[in-house]
């Protein structure tokens, strides 16, 4: 019983033994170890080992050893060395090196084994012990059952090695297939974190591809936003422009307005200056050669004509200053003219009194001035006793003469044939033929359009322009140089267009305002001096224009329609009907205005001598034969009106004595043909034409025509 406690112990020992506590640790490849290190260790007996020993009685031991020696198998200094060892260390150096003999040894295996487990405890130390010792002499001591317990112990430690490789190999091989699965799953992990890092890089770059095409659309938004802007920009600033423009363009016409009528303002103050000179002479003491008047009498109307005179020189010295007369100096100026006027009448009805209280005194004058006077009527009776025995014999004429009617055809046909004569530039489709054509057409008119009465100077550039154009030599107009040279019928187109342009001129510009008739006309005289081909073709519009500019009282043909006849006569037809009476007259007043002016007038820096080339013995023939033919309504007396107020006092002046019973005549004889085929709504124009002819009788003076140029203008 006590052996199989042993026996536990010994087993319980072999437990607590490294080799029995072999466990197995994870991470021994970590640590570069071995799994089986602790199980390769050298077997050493364990502490407890000298206990079980020592309970073993030492008689046994010595029993065992006797046996053992006595049996011969074993060496005569065992039993020396045993107890020595026992006694003086307390431990068996080896399991093998124990010498018993078959009984002691099967009593001694468990407490060997236990002593065995026992040292394990320090195999370093025991070791360290037994390297000093001598080895063991090479017997076995142990019982067959004993050495069938230490094979089945060296069994199981081989079947345990055996396992433990096993369980290595397993593990490494579980270690390299959990390696590979590792690397495996690191490998697709690597490349699902490539994929996904492509993908995200992928990702980065649409969205920064979607930002940057979003801020291209921005930046293109914004730049058509901007451009919208600057073009809604230009287009109030182009409407702003445009705005100035017209309201630079309105102040401009405003101004030219303002010029205008300044100028006519200036005009009329001009003539009004004039008009109140002339008739403040006729209050000075030294002109009245037939008046008996009192010196004090005399000397108030001079004093205040001279006062009238002066303040409408105030006005026109303001003027001389680069000032135009303002609506209250004309009316200052008007105000002076009707006083002097009155000025005029009041002496002259005094005068008259002082005629019929003094008439006993003048018996001798007044018998002289009656036989005078039946003298003039004798010569008038004859003249009216001629003009009555013609009438009896032929009547008045209802058409020009024959010889007026060839030369009034002999016109035209030079004008067509002119017209004709430029038919290929006119009618030419090149581009620079158009474009010679329209400047020489500029050319040729637009001077004649600036025509006016503001200075001398500027008239005389205006003649140097026209008569260089129609010489041939190079002018500028609207910036470029033009000349007649530059195309074979060029002369002809500016003649006919210069000519049309001053009849034209006639029509619009003195049918509006009649002082213009006189700078137009003088430079018409002159051109006409200079280039005769011109004033032929003047002279051919205005008969075509104004037929009784002739004068011709165009009859109406059979066949021909009522619209184109009175186109013959001068009025304008166009779709919205025949122009209204008024109007007509206007135009017809303008050009006989201005062919009454041209034939008065010549050019003052001409170097031609002798008559004019269409003088005022033209003007004698034209109101000869108007005399000679039967009176139109209307027309008539308008023509005589007109043409008498603009060149009366020249034919007065030409022809004297035969000019007033030319005169005489038109009152007493013509007069009243033309009231019998004048209803009683066309009576303003014959009223005029009455009272004109009795106050030129009555004074025996016909006055100059207003806005007639005098030499103070010419030095301007």
């Amino acid at each position: 019983m006590h052996a199989e406690n042993l026996r536990w112990e010994t087993l319980e020992a072999l437990k607590n033994s490294p080799k029995g506590k072999l466990s197995f640790d994870p991470y021994w490849s970590e640590r570069g170890e071995d799994i089986l290190a602790g199980y390769n260790e050298a077997p050493s007996l364990s502490p407890y080992s000298g206990v079980v020993l020592e309970r073993l009685g030492s008689l046994s031991l010595q029993k065992s050893c006797f046996a053992a020696s006595s049996s011969g198998d074993s060496s005569p200094g065992l039993s020396d060395e045993i107890p020595a060892s026992i006694s003086s260390t307390g431990s068996v150096p080896s399991i093998t090196g124990i010498g018993c003999v078959n009984g002691v040894q099967s009593a001694a295996e468990p407490e060997q084994v236990v002593s065995n487990e026992a040292n394990h405890t320090d195999p370093e130390a025991d070791v360290s012990d037994m390297s000093g010792l001598p080895s063991p002499p090479a017997i076995s001591l142990l019982s067959p059952k004993a050495m069938e317990m230490a094979g089945r112990i060296i069994r199981f430690e081989e079947e345990k090695r055996e396992q433990a490789k096993m369980a290595f190999r397993l593990r490494q091989e579980q270690q390299e297939k959990l390696v590979a699965s590792v690397v495996t799953s690191e490998s697709e992990q690597l490349k699902r974190f490539e994929e996904f890092m492509e993908l995200k890089q992928r990702q980065d770059f649409q969205s920064m591809r979607d930002m940057m095409d979003r801020e291209t659309k921005e930046s293109i938004g914004r730049q058509e936003k901007l451009k919208e802007e600057q073009r809604h920009r230009m287009k109030i600033l182009n409407l702003r422009l445009r705005e100035a423009e017209q309201q630079r363009l309105r102040e401009a016409e405003l101004e030219r307005q303002r010029q205008a009528e300044g100028r006519d303002r200036r005009r009329n103050l001009n003539t009004i200056q004039e008009e109140i000179l002339q008739l403040n002479q006729l209050l000075e003491p030294s002109t009245q050669t037939r008046t008996d008047l009192p010196p004090s009498s005399l000397s108030s109307y001079s004093t205040r004509g001279n006062q009238l005179c002066s303040q409408v020189s105030e006005v026109v010295r303001k003027t001389a200053e680069g000032e135009f007369p303002s609506v209250d100096d004309m009316t200052a100026a008007e105000r002076a003219l009707h006083e002097m006027r009155a000025l005029i009448r009041l002496k002259q009805e005094e005068v008259a009194k002082a005629q019929e209280k003094k008439k006993e005194q003048e018996e001798e004058e007044e018998r002289r001035k009656e036989a005078e006077l039946r003298a003039q009527q004798e010569a008038q009776k004859k003249a009216e006793e001629t003009a009555k025995e013609k009438a009896k014999r032929k009547g008045l004429q209802t058409s020009a003469e024959d010889s007026t009617l060839k030369w009034y055809k002999e016109l035209q046909e030079a004008s067509a044939q002119c017209a004709q004569a430029f038919e290929q530039l006119n009618s030419s489709k090149d581009m620079q033929t158009k474009k010679l054509k329209l400047e020489l057409q500029k050319a040729a008119t637009i001077p004649v359009s600036q025509i006016s009465s503001n200075s001398g100077s500027q008239l005389r550039e205006i003649f140097d322009k026209v008569d260089k154009l129609l010489s041939g030599r190079a002018v500028v107009s609207g910036g470029r140089s033009v000349s007649t040279s530059q195309h074979p019928q060029a002369l002809e187109f500016v003649s006919y267009k210069l000519a049309e342009k001053f009849v034209k001129q006639g029509e619009e510009e003195v049918a509006s305002h009649h002082e213009a008739a006189f700078p137009i006309a003088v430079v018409a005289s002159g051109i006409w001096e200079l280039h005769p081909r011109v004033g032929e073709l003047v002279l051919a519009h205005l008969h075509k224009k104004c037929p009784y500019a002739v004068p011709h009282y165009p009859p109406m043909k059979d066949g021909t329609a009522v619209d184109d006849y009175q186109r013959i006569l001068g009025y304008r037809v166009d779709d919205s009907g025949v122009e209204g009476q008024d109007s007509f007259l206007k135009r017809m007043s303008g050009m006989i205005r201005l062919y009454a002016a041209i034939i008065q007038l010549r050019w003052p820096y001409g170097s031609k001598q002798g008559p004019l080339p269409h003088g005022l013995s033209h003007g004698w023939r034209w109101l000869a034969q108007m005399l000679n033919m039967e009176p139109l309504a209307d027309i008539t007396a308008t023509l005589l009106f007109d043409f008498l107020e603009v060149c009366g006092n020249a034919l007065m002046k030409q022809y004297q004595g035969q000019f007033w019973k030319l005169i005489l005549l038109l009152k007493d004889e013509y007069f009243p043909r033309i009231e019998a085929v004048t209803s009683s709504g066309q009576m303003g124009s014959v009223i005029r034409l009455k009272q004109f002819l009795e106050t030129s009788l009555q004074n025996r003076q016909i006055s100059p025509p207003k806005g007639q140029l005098t030499s103070v203008f010419w030095r301007s």
